[in-house]
């Protein structure tokens, strides 16, 4: 939808050249930028509906007692924090310490690009924290 709305000037000069009519040139951009809206709208209704579903199903999943449905979450999430305290924090220590008895070690290398997106969207730092302190919620 939001090609449509980019291309909004190119059908209005369009319009003027097709409807000699100004009052008629007008009423048809008019509908165009109601159309170009009212897909919008609809998507954004769309999404909003699947994040409302989501929300409604992280609930029931977080209201279980059985582990493998309730406890993922917090599973994935000491994963990753074992990950990045092992990658800032334990490897480098566990380095200097072997260096110091005079043993070379070669540690694991932790892909840290495919652990970033997975553990901040965990912690809700996408952006919908900034999103809460506008509207006041947070």
């Amino acid at each position: 939808m939001g090609a449509l709305l980019s291309l909004i000037p190119v059908f209005s000069q369009l319009l003027d050249k097709i409807l000699p009519d100004k009052g008629a040139a007008d009423a048809a951009k008019l509908e165009l930028l109601r159309m170009a809206q009212a897909g919008d709208l609809a998507q954004i209704n769309a999404e909003m509906t699947i994040a409302t579903a989501q929300a409604d199903i992280n609930k029931v999943e977080a209201s279980s007692t059985r582990l493998f449905v309730a406890g993922w979450r917090p599973f994935v999430g000491w994963i990753c924090g074992l990950a990045v305290g092992f990658k800032f924090i334990g490897g480098p220590v566990l380095f200097m310490v072997a260096q110091a008895f005079g043993h070379p070690v070669e540690l694991p290398v932790i892909e840290t690009s495919e652990l970033w997106p997975l553990l901040l969207g965990m912690l809700g730092l996408g952006g919908l924290r900034t999103v809460e302190k506008v509207k006041g919620a947070a």
